[in-house]
């Protein structure tokens, strides 16, 4: 079960270039019952092997652009810790509705995506790298607070505001939750937050799937999968939403 779920996570975020937590975090608490703070920790733990496995891939298409990596990096490693703190100190059930909440605006930037790539611009020289710089620090509490890979926030900024292209967005989004999900996941590991015995079932299907994932994305389109991953995002954000009472 647990290589199973690790293999899932992999497989979604080989192909949309995300951490996999939007699909491992409800797994770990729905079918292993592991606490919602405790499935974040554990799910950005898990997210540096995804970012390994999944750079790699990428990175043999030629779909990674390593100085924007490093640039997203730097202030990501750094907020990601904050987010850590503050997820440990947050009550479950306020922890629980901020993940539903979470999922919907992902789910509304999946859909929205082919609309707002319409609406891109690229910028250049040092607003390139304020607009990177940006990025980084949102997304590394996010990250770091949600115990996902933050791609949701990268992916978009890279494409829509950098002028990337979508997988090469995907690949250097992989690569950043490397040295960001490090981070994060050492500031869980000090509290406590991280199920290490999940780990050893966790990242052997991480890596098998994100390989996979990552290879079909170059020859797939993502309108389909796009659609049915949304789908499914919301209705898992409802689940958690209805369960606090919202």
């Amino acid at each position: 079960m647990i290589l199973l779920i690790g293999f899932f996570a992999g497989v979604f975020g080989g192909l949309f270039g995300v951490g996999g937590g939007l699909v491992m975090i409800p797994l770990m608490v729905g079918l292993l019952k592991v606490t919602q703070l405790r499935a974040h920790g554990t799910s950005l733990a898990a997210m540096v092997f995804v970012g390994i496995s999944g750079a790699v891939t990428y990175a043999l298409h030629g779909s990674v652009d390593f100085l924007a990596s490093i640039i997203l990096a730097a202030p990501a490693m750094v907020t990601a810790h904050f987010g850590a703190r503050h997820a440990t100190f947050l009550p479950e059930k306020r922890l629980k509705r901020s993940f539903g909440i979470f999922l919907i605006i992902v789910s509304g930037l999946l859909f929205l995506k082919p609309v707002l790539s319409r609406l891109a611009f690229s910028a250049e020289g040092w607003c390139k790298v304020l607009v990177l710089l940006a990025a980084g620090a949102l997304t590394g509490f996010l990250s770091g607070m949600m115990g996902v890979g933050g791609a949701v926030v990268m992916i978009p900024a890279m494409m829509l505001l950098v002028g990337m292209d979508q997988h090469t967005a995907q690949g250097s989004s992989l690569m950043t939750m490397v040295p960001m999900g490090i981070a994060g996941a050492l500031t869980h590991i000090n509290y406590g937050n991280v199920e290490t015995r999940l780990l050893w079932g966790l990242v052997p299907g991480v890596f098998i799937g994100t390989y996979f994932g990552g290879t079909a994305a170059h020859f797939l389109t993502d309108g389909t999968l796009r659609s049915v991953f949304g789908v499914m995002v919301i209705w898992t954000a409802l689940r958690y939403l209805k369960g606090t009472g919202t």
